[in-house]
């Protein structure tokens, strides 16, 4: 199972997933006098308060847990390609939000500073795509004993 080199990708994916949970995503600088927040996947962390946007956790709570119940399916490369569509597309929501929160929501409160994290999902996305490629590789390979045989 871990010989694979998919594998390999589905696990680096993880952890980039992991650690994107962990880090914040931006600072926001007022315009003004003020103490500058923290963007989180969870939400906005300023004045030692909290103000929830808890899209882009569960999103990428999803994409988590689809790329752990992807890995043990090692023998069904057919769904494993399935969920590999899937968190692609749940990760290019999840920067679709990101967008917009950058954009819209957070506009009129300051400037946004991005940080390390925001590109985490970026590098998961890249290793799903390579994931994705090699499950198709073995398939075809698969396919192709089938038909000698």
């Amino acid at each position: 199972m871990i010989q694979r080199k998919q594998t390999v990708f589905l696990l680096l994916a993880l952890a980039a997933i992991i650690v994107c949970l962990c880090l914040p995503l931006g600072a926001i600088e007022p315009k003004g006098m003020g103490v500058p927040a923290l963007f989180y996947n969870v939400g906005l962390y300023a004045n030692g308060g909290y103000q929830i946007h808890p899209l882009l956790f569960v999103d990428l709570v999803i994409t988590g847990a689809l790329t752990l119940a992807c890995i043990p399916l090692f023998k069904k490369r057919k769904m494993q390609m399935k969920i590999c569509v899937a968190n692609i597309v749940l990760t290019l929501v999840w920067y679709g939000y990101y967008a917009f929160c950058v954009l819209h929501l957070f506009k009129g409160m300051g400037t946004f500073h991005p940080r390390f994290a925001g590109c985490l999902p970026f590098v998961a996305l890249i290793l799903f795509v390579l994931a994705y490629r090699g499950i198709k590789a073995d398939e075809d390979l698969v396919r192709s004993m089938d038909r000698i045989r």
